[in-house]
């Protein structure tokens, strides 16, 4: 208390020496308490806020009054105390959780919300447009020296005119531009829409109309003047199957004729009716895409290769095919899967908005942001220690590997090269910053388009300059970032909630949920001690067949009449063999694939492997068979109890008169699981759903309709549907075994040890409540 005194005394004497009146500044008045735990409070303020915000975030139908909300908060903040007692907010762990969570809370305040959408909305409506263009590059990079900047600029400027005043700009670009793989072709950039070169480009490209040359427009790789050829509405997005058969660029002419003559074998399968599938197995180099049939993912235009992308956009009926295409790549025949026209703006604006804060807007989104705070923040640099500083940079910056003696000249040591919102930041601060963050010359601008192959040039200083203006950027977002607590009540609060979530779900796993999961003596006692409450009511044993027709619903139950396995009506080729042969050659290796397919993507099928031989082989080629096929499938992972197998040696197959169709190796196949049934008969809009289990009165709707319940099948036709509710036995009532009712009795055994421990806390920390303040807020 003498402290303080003394402290409002001396407040007084300064006061008194001043000349003019002093301004008396009336405290602000306590907000009323309304929750004291122990000798923490909580004010009126804090609780209706942390109301009135779950109230609106939950189903308005089961919306609490503010009396019962108080008891949730009480008693999550009793926990929090709880947890604050035994200093869980003071570890290192629990501090950098925090700071993740700060981090990530941050970005949502610290980027113009309405410059994202006015992005994402601009982004939007230029898709709806293809553009074709020609560009030139002069080629300056990023840190290029000022007088090497201005060079490029002016030859830029100098084309441009020579452009205008009628030369033709294919020409001027082979001649002049240096972006190496588009000058040979005139500069070419071919159609594209939106995302695909860099943003200032793209806006140059998108604002000049067909027929116009651009002035020079700078990026990170230089300056370009770009021509606008055409333009056209977006032809959507596709998805496309390839085969590709690869060809070298530098093959010679037999190495092209063996390729041309590969794909046009392919082609004339396909011609012939054998599925696309089977031949891109058989024939495609494509690895990636080989094994799903050589489906592509969907692609807009200015994805892929121009000849490629043509072809595909010229398939206008899905399963349609292209004859073979020429790319650098090779020869393709192109499938057409499914065309996709462009999707309405609410459908794409969540994507829209995270791609527009990723690609190269990012750039234009930041420098909004540090605009904005270089209003509220004072910066200002030490020109004269700035300049000493950016002297010390030589050439190794230029190849990210520039390094500093330490200690620093006196003329630099801890002096400060910039102050930030009343803050100095010394060089030996910004220099760690450079030796991190420093690059090799790169040009990242027109990665999107082609690389620009230039040796490494450029000026240290303007390096320097750069970065200490990402430098700057940085600690100015810092700045606001540490500031939100105080210009952000709703992120302040929104702090304050992750704060006490990490701090709750930190103790709740302590004192009761890993508790009530290993303590199984504990709740065995609280099943003892509670088994009334877990009872089985009566229930039925029942299978529920629904199909869309009556025939349906016959074909499924008698399939289903059977015990398992069950018998399915899906077939697989047969696989035809050569006088006496057993073994599996190419052709027959590809169409057993077919069987592999099958079983691996149905883990309940079981396959029944048949195999036979025409009188004139030996009772061992069947046998033969069976054995190599057996082998194929066990070798690729399906194992021997999921396979069947039947021989018919010294038997004729019934129905087969050809002896040629007895030299053969068939498939049936099986399943352990009635919803295969299903799936097998289920065709498109007419599925057939079979529904099994233990079912209570109100779980089954079919099964309620049922009446009296007894063993036996009864046949509905409810909603034009065919139903048959197959009751096997009927239980009744009983009580639940301990290991039938573990799950139950766990939750409720960890509300038991909330409660006792929340009891703990409230004799620990006192409870009292302003009643007053209580009221005031249920009118």
């Amino acid at each position: 208390m003498r402290h303080l005194t003394g402290g409002l005394v001396l407040a007084f004497f300064v006061a008194a020496c001043k000349t003019t009146t002093p301004v008396v500044q009336q405290a602000a008045p306590p907000k009323p308490v309304i929750l004291t735990l122990g000798t923490k409070a909580f004010t009126t303020d804090d609780f209706f806020q942390s109301f009135t915000k779950n109230q609106l975030s939950a189903d308005s139908a089961q919306r609490t009054d503010v009396k019962d909300y108080f008891d949730l908060y009480t008693n999550l903040k009793l926990k929090v105390v709880a947890a604050e007692a035994e200093g869980r907010d003071t570890t290192e762990a629990f501090r950098e959780e925090m700071a993740t969570y700060r981090k990530q809370l941050a970005q949502s305040y610290l980027i113009d919300k309405v410059l994202v959408e006015s992005l994402a909305a601009e982004a939007y409506q230029r898709m709806r447009e293809e553009v074709n263009a020609s560009h030139i590059l002069i080629a300056a990079p990023e840190d290029a020296a000022p007088a090497d900047t201005l060079a490029a600029y002016q030859k830029a400027v100098a084309l441009q005119k020579r452009v205008q005043a009628g030369e033709d700009f294919a020409a001027l670009a082979r001649e002049n531009s240096q972006d190496a793989t588009t000058a040979d072709n005139g500069g070419s950039l071919g159609y594209f829409t939106t995302f695909s070169v860099v943003y200032p480009l793209e806006t140059v490209i998108y604002n000049t109309a067909a027929g116009q040359v651009s002035g020079p427009v700078r990026t990170r790789s230089g300056y370009h003047l770009v021509r606008v050829n055409d333009r056209r509405p977006s032809r959507g997005k596709i998805r496309v199957a390839h085969i590709l058969v690869r060809l070298s660029p530098s093959a010679d002419e037999s190495g092209q004729k063996a390729a041309r003559d590969r794909i046009d074998a392919a082609y004339a399968r396909l011609q012939q009716g054998e599925p696309f599938e089977t031949v891109c197995r058989e024939v495609s180099d494509d690895l990636t895409s080989k094994g799903n049939g050589g489906i592509l993912p969907l692609f807009e235009t200015g994805r892929q290769v121009l000849s490629f992308e043509d072809a595909a956009f010229g398939l206008t009926q899905p399963g349609q095919l292209s004859q073979p295409v020429r790319t650098n790549y090779g020869w393709h025949i192109i499938k057409l899967i499914e065309r996709k026209g462009l999707e309405p703006y609410e459908t794409l604006a969540p994507t829209l908005r995270q791609r527009v804060m990723t690609d190269t807007r990012a750039d234009v989104l930041r420098q909004a942001t540090i605009q904005q705070l270089r209003k509220q923040y004072s910066v200002n640099e030490n020109k004269d220690v700035l300049n000493l500083a950016f002297a010390k940079a030589d050439s190794s910056l230029l190849r990210g590997q520039w390094r500093y003696t330490t200690p620093l000249d006196e003329a630099l040591r801890n002096k400060p090269i910039v102050n930030i919102a009343d803050t100095p930041y010394t060089v030996d601060t910004f220099y760690e910053y450079v030796r991190q963050r420093q690059q090799p010359a790169r040009n990242p601008a027109m990665a999107a388009i082609t690389p620009v192959s230039t040796p490494i040039t450029g000026s240290p200083q303007v390096v320097m300059r750069r970065l200490l203006d990402r430098f700057i950027g940085d600690q100015l977002i810092a700045t606001e970032e540490g500031n939100l607590d105080k210009k952000s009540p709703e992120f302040r609060s929104l702090m304050s909630e992750i704060r006490d979530g990490v701090l709750l779900s930190q103790v709740m796993e302590q004192h009761v949920w890993e508790r009530s999961m290993t303590d199984s003596t504990g709740q065995q006692r609280y099943y003892e001690q509670h088994k009334a409450r877990y009872q089985f009511p009566e229930r039925a044993a029942a299978t529920v067949i629904i199909a869309p027709t009556d025939d349906l619903l016959k074909q499924a139950q008698t399939l289903l009449s059977r015990n398992a396995p069950y018998q399915l009506k899906r077939a697989t080729p047969d696989l035809s063999y050569g006088r006496n042969q057993t073994a599996l050659n190419a052709d027959l290796r590809e169409r057993l694939f077919d069987v592999l397919v099958v079983m691996t993507r149905n883990p309940d099928y079981l396959v029944e492997v048949a195999g036979s031989h025409d009188p004139a082989e030996r009772d061992s080629v069947s046998a033969g068979r069976v054995r190599a096929v057996v082998s194929y499938l066990q070798q690729n992972g399906v194992p021997l109890n999921r396979i069947m197998e039947k021989d018919y040696q010294g038997e004729q197959r019934p129905g087969l008169s050809d002896p040629a169709a007895q030299r053969k190796v068939s498939f049936q196949y099986f399943s352990n699981a009635k919803a295969d049934v299903a799936n097998v008969l289920s065709s498109a809009g007419a599925p057939v759903e079979v529904v099994e289990g233990v079912f209570a009165k109100g779980a089954n709707t079919y099964l309620d309709s049922v009446n009296p319940w007894k063993a036996g099948t009864t046949v509905l036709h409810p909603s034009e549907k065919a139903v048959a509710v197959t009751i096997s036995r009927v239980e009744p009532p009983r009580p639940k075994t301990f290991a039938e009712a573990r799950g139950a009795v766990i939750n409720d055994y960890q509300t038991q040890l909330e409660q006792q421990w929340l009891a703990q806390l409230r004799q620990q920390y006192p409870v009292n409540v302003n009643e007053e303040e209580v009221r005031k807020l249920v009118k």
